[in-house]
């Protein structure tokens, strides 16, 4: 049975992870980045400690930091039982183990839960919704958007996609998307029509390893300039 999962849930990778994801440079790591679905990874957390610039948005910063780690304990029974049921359609050589992911992420969100929870970290977390976000064009040098779209195709339609590509290009004038595959492994099934229209809209669209995989196939992000 593929791995199911019912609705897109918070689930937090760490900076190391996003660096492999995104295959980001020192230079990458010093341009004012955007993190489109981030929900509780701690990219933001330590990306800030060490003096970059990163906004985070998602709609999961309407809720406190109390309703945050609620969600988390209620849905990592969940993806940890999704993992048992689907061993083959991962690639074990990062983590040894389910337990090894469960730990992993587990640091990770509360890395996040930990700086969410301070006073001075509003203007780092904004409450926002594709494809319709709250900056101005052009705020930011680089946009990432990792475990969103694509991966939940099956869930948001073509439209929703290719709306909330467009809307990462207005904000920077690089994009890149990991993975591009769905929770079942199969390629996305928007992912050629978005190229089509991304290029017809006078961007430069290509697919680009990554140098990372934990799920299955899920080794190439998407990455536009205009």
């Amino acid at each position: 049975m593929p791995f199911q999962l019912a609705e897109a849930v918070p689930w937090g990778r760490s900076f190391d992870e996003y660096v492999a994801m995104f295959a980001l440079s020192q230079r990458d790591l010093e341009s004012r980045i955007l993190g489109c679905g981030d929900g509780p990874a701690s990219f933001n957390a330590e990306l800030s400690a060490r003096g970059g610039r990163v906004v985070s948005v998602d709609p999961l910063y309407q809720c406190s930091a109390a309703a945050i780690r609620h969600r988390i304990r209620e849905v990592t029974p969940i993806v940890i039982d999704q993992l048992r049921k689907n061993l083959d359609g991962f690639v074990w050589h990062h983590f040894g183990s389910v337990e090894a992911v469960e730990s992993a992420r587990l640091r990770a969100m509360t890395a996040f839960l930990d700086d969410y929870a301070r006073p001075d970290r509003s203007a780092r977390y904004v409450a926002g919704t594709l494809p319709a976000l709250p900056f101005a064009a052009g705020a930011f040098d680089l946009a990432l958007c990792s475990n969103f779209l694509f991966l939940y195709s099956e869930h948001f339609p073509l439209e929703f996609h290719r709306a909330s590509m467009r809307e990462l290009v207005r904000l920077a004038p690089e994009v890149r998307v990991f993975p591009l595959v769905e929770l079942s492994g199969a390629r996305s099934r928007h992912l050629d029509a978005v190229i089509d229209a991304l290029q017809g809209d006078g961007c430069t669209v290509a697919i680009r390893d990554a140098g990372y995989e934990f799920q299955r196939g899920a080794t190439q992000m998407l990455t536009l300039h205009r």
